[in-house]
């Protein structure tokens, strides 16, 4: 190799180091998505006109997402248990858009009672006449220690957060960090993710021959929602007896821009996290022994917190930080 291009290469190396210790100090998501984010496709061009079809829509990521939609100008369905709530958002939704009451449907619907997800779906074809993205957020968190919790409560997680997305289309999927790396308290809620990634990550793959069918999986990490508040506890229908402060987490409007800016890029799976918790992700990507060390001493003392009494989740995030 020529002398001058090996120091060309050589000189470039400072810059490289500086560009990778800013993206880790200011980085929230993958640099995929945040190129994506710079140079790709905008939502407002991109999403104008589609029917999205937003299952938890209610509160939380759910309810922000509704209202980014309505001002791209994507036509709704908008689904939870909560009918009433769900009004709300799409009064909200036609306040702040060009949308007109036509153009969003509410459609309650429970993802546990699977038997009535073909009726659903006719009824929105039978309004739309088709549905362009289906963006399954719908789902709970779990607050609770393996060897205090009844099996009912590892059933009723996998029943909502796993077996109560399937469905078929263009699908963005909400997993969580922890549909890749385990959390303390969270047994249940994490294997429930880690099945939703392994079974889009499949039929991703059994779809190749459909290069129109996006299958995109997003793994945010801590987000302000009332996740933690709705959270499953060692037995069913228990609430969360003490819910923390969010200051700490991602606000849920960038976290929603970001979901979108990565559909409609055909990005296939998203990491969106503030740090120090993106760093978290390439640690189990990448060295997992590092990664083990950290969740271990950490995942120690969030569990002894919540022993005491105390509020596990800030005191677990504020020591990570």
């Amino acid at each position: 190799m020529d002398s001058c291009l090996v120091a060309v290469l050589w000189s470039l190396v400072p810059l490289y180091v500086t560009v990778c210790v800013i993206f880790a100090v200011f980085a929230d998501a993958d640099m995929t998505l945040l190129w994506a984010s710079v140079a790709g496709q905008r939502p407002e061009r991109k999403l104008k006109g589609l029917v999205v079809w937003v299952t938890g829509a209610s509160s939380g990521i759910g309810e922000e997402l509704s209202y980014q939609l309505a001002q791209c100008g994507a036509r709704l369905i908008l689904s939870s248990r909560r009918e009433n709530e769900l009004q709300r958002v799409k009064h909200r939704c036609l306040q702040s858009s060009n949308l007109q009451d036509e153009d969003i449907l509410v459609l309650p619907l429970d993802l546990l009672e699977r038997q009535s997800h073909a009726a659903k779906t006719e009824a929105v074809i039978k309004y739309f006449g088709q549905i362009d993205v289906l963006i399954n957020n719908g789902g709970r968190s779990q607050r609770s220690l393996f060897l205090e919790t009844n099996l009912e409560v590892y059933h009723a997680l996998m029943e909502l957060n796993f077996l109560g997305t399937r469905g078929s289309g263009s699908i963005m999927t909400v997993s969580s960090v922890v549909g890749l790396a385990g959390a303390p308290l969270a047994t249940g809620y994490s294997a429930s993710k880690h099945a939703l990634q392994g079974f889009f990550n499949s039929l991703r793959t059994e779809l190749t021959d459909y290069p129109n069918i996006l299958i995109s999986t997003v793994c945010p990490g801590p987000v302000q929602s009332k996740i933690v508040d709705n959270a499953f506890t060692e037995v069913l229908d228990k609430p969360v007896p003490t819910v923390g402060s969010q200051e700490y987490k991602m606000s849920t409007r960038r976290c929603v821009h970001l979901m979108l800016v990565g559909i409609v890029n055909g990005i296939q799976e998203m990491w969106i996290a503030q740090q120090p918790f993106l760093l978290f992700y390439y640690a189990w990507q990448y060295t997992p022994t590092l990664a083990w060390f950290l969740t271990n001493k950490l995942g120690k003392k969030r569990v002894q917190n919540f022993k005491a009494g105390l509020d596990a989740d800030s005191a677990y995030f504020r020591k990570a930080s």
